[in-house]
């Protein structure tokens, strides 16, 4: 006896791999051997694929197509986290003052916070900066002065790391 649990089922396995469905979201329910399908496919062809399926299905008498033509919620969603995304990436290349995040503004910018910094005084550093990562070398004249150099291109808007290469001395 072909039972309304062993249709669906049946109806499930089959949609598994074929290709006219990819990408769909089809729910499948069975009542007094009827087949209802609801969700998304992708296109028309999908959609007649789940029909034909569902209607050549051992025991089904009737399939009701409540299915919609377009992408499935779960690929909206995750186009919608793709999007937040970019969007996010897209904010953080802009600076807070409206400015492109560029390496030259970012090592323009590090090196005018180096001045006038009381630790950095007498000291030659220079600043290198390739996709967001800084690079500083020179010479600092402390420790003190070596942290501050540090944290202050880490604390730089779009700066993604910074490379420690100050040596500790008089300028040379």
């Amino acid at each position: 006896m072909i039972t309304d649990a062993w249709i669906t089922t049946k109806v499930k396995a089959q949609f598994i791999g074929v290709d006219a469905l990819k990408d769909s979201n089809i729910s499948v329910d069975t009542a007094d051997h009827v087949v209802t399908l609801k969700g998304t496919v992708m296109t028309e062809a999908g959609r007649a694929k789940a029909m034909e399926i569902a209607k050549m299905t051992e025991g089904v008498t009737r399939v009701v197509d409540q299915l919609t033509i377009g992408p499935s919620t779960s690929t909206m969603a995750k186009a919608k986290e793709t999007t937040a995304a970019a969007g996010q990436k897209t904010k953080e290349a802009v600076s807070k003052t409206g400015e492109v995040i560029t390496d030259a503004w970012i090592t323009t910018k590090v090196k005018s916070q180096f001045v006038g910094v009381d630790l950095l005084k007498d000291s030659s550093i220079n600043v290198d900066t390739t996709n967001h990562v800084v690079t500083l070398k020179g010479t600092v004249m402390t420790v003190a002065g070596r942290a501050k150099a540090v944290d202050i291109a880490k604390k730089t808007e779009g700066v993604t790391r910074v490379v420690d290469q100050l040596t500790i001395g008089p300028k040379k």
